[in-house]
């Protein structure tokens, strides 16, 4: 949530512990060098060489997923491989377990992406190279949300840092956001002393969650990505998707909710937030990749004046998991405040400004067609 690299959450994966878990692996073969470590904060992973080539490996903390949950998320996974999407069937050991438990670890393998990976040093919300790729990441979605509408799994074990539509698909997401917050430990432990519930009730009313979500749970569930972003795609030299990375926020949810977490994700420079008076939103980009959207599932004017809608409140959820983890598992009150005061209340807040709600009539009116 910031410009600078932060000291990782999790210690790196070492040598000896990827040999092991490569060694369980028919594809995986013995281990040479271990060539880059993810200095992303919610897990460690890094790129492993073998004999057989190259395997991505990531590792999490049981009290952030479970064998239940990530098997889950590998079985969303295999159901779109299997409807010709781009993403990658994670490696499975001898018995055909993807899901692989070592002491207080949970691993999983999978094959290097194809394609260019265009962004991986580069921070979460750094908006597309261009406005090509943007249409192209909306054309992906949309196709990876008609592969995913005959996925019957239900919403997988709750779990930290999950984004689902636990509060905007509920009938009350005022009271849907308490308890959320109530259910979390350290999360209570957190806000405990400020006020919290006038605060959130604020967030959630300034941008009329209650019409929102009426609206949302008269359309489809379905199971969808959730954290749809440059940095979680790759890329042909043509611009086009090459592969779907990281399914770890994905739930059911639905489809207008996913994509505007892409949006949001992918078309605002957040980074830059109070540092200046430039503008923030790639008003080209979020047309764009409406547009690419459209282009494969087309939007009329009442789905484009939800997706609107559901911008300004999109992130809340997966804000208040944020809080919640950097609170209790990590213990970084620091980045808990920021992930309080600067994600949850700051970009809702930035919506209801001049260039925000700009932003949002670009959205809600333009014709996609």
């Amino acid at each position: 949530m910031g410009t600078a690299l932060e000291t990782p959450a999790w210690p790196p994966i070492t040598l000896a512990e990827a040999a092991q878990v490569l060694a369980r692996l028919p594809q995986g073969g013995e281990l040479r060098r271990l060539e880059w470590h993810s200095p992303r904060p919610f897990s460690a992973a890094a790129l492993a060489q073998t004999e057989h080539g190259t395997v991505f490996l990531k590792r999490h903390h049981r009290a952030m997923r479970s064998v239940a949950g990530l098997g889950a998320e590998h079985a969303f996974m295999r159901h779109l491989a299997d409807r010709g999407q781009p993403v990658l069937r994670p490696l499975a050991d001898a018995a055909g377990h993807t899901v692989l438990p070592a002491g207080e670890w949970v691993w999983e393998a999978h094959p290097l992406a194809p394609g260019d990976d265009l962004y991986r040093d580069r921070p979460s919300w750094t908006p597309f190279l261009n406005d090509r790729q943007a249409h192209a990441a909306g054309a992906a979605l949309a196709r990876l949300h008609r592969a995913a509408a005959d996925h019957a799994a239900p919403a997988r074990p709750a779990e930290p840092l999950v984004s689902s539509a636990t509060i905007l698909g509920s009938a009350d997401p005022q009271a849907a956001a308490r308890a959320y917050v109530t259910a979390r430990p350290a999360l209570v432990g957190w806000v405990a002393g400020r006020a919290w519930q006038d605060e959130l009730a604020g967030v959630l009313a300034l941008h009329d969650a209650p019409g929102v979500a009426s609206a949302l749970r008269t359309r489809p569930t379905l199971w969808t990505h959730n954290d749809w972003h440059p940095s979680n795609l790759t890329w042909t030299s043509g611009g086009t998707v090459a592969a779907v990375l990281d399914f770890g926020l994905a739930d059911r949810g639905f489809a207008l909710l996913d994509l505007a977490i892409a949006l949001e994700r992918s078309v605002v420079r957040w980074l830059e937030l109070g540092e200046g008076t430039a503008p923030l939103a790639e008003m080209a980009q979020a047309r764009t990749l409406v547009a690419g959207y459209a282009q494969e599932a087309p939007l009329d004017q009442a789905d484009r004046a939800l997706l609107a809608r559901l911008l300004p409140l999109a992130h809340v959820e997966f804000a208040l998991a944020e809080v919640d983890y950097f609170a209790g598992q990590v213990q970084r009150p620091g980045d808990a405040a920021l992930a309080w005061q600067g994600y949850l209340i700051g970009h809702a807040a930035w919506f209801a400004g001049a260039e925000g709600q700009a932003l949002l009539s670009a959205i809600a009116q333009e014709d996609q067609a």
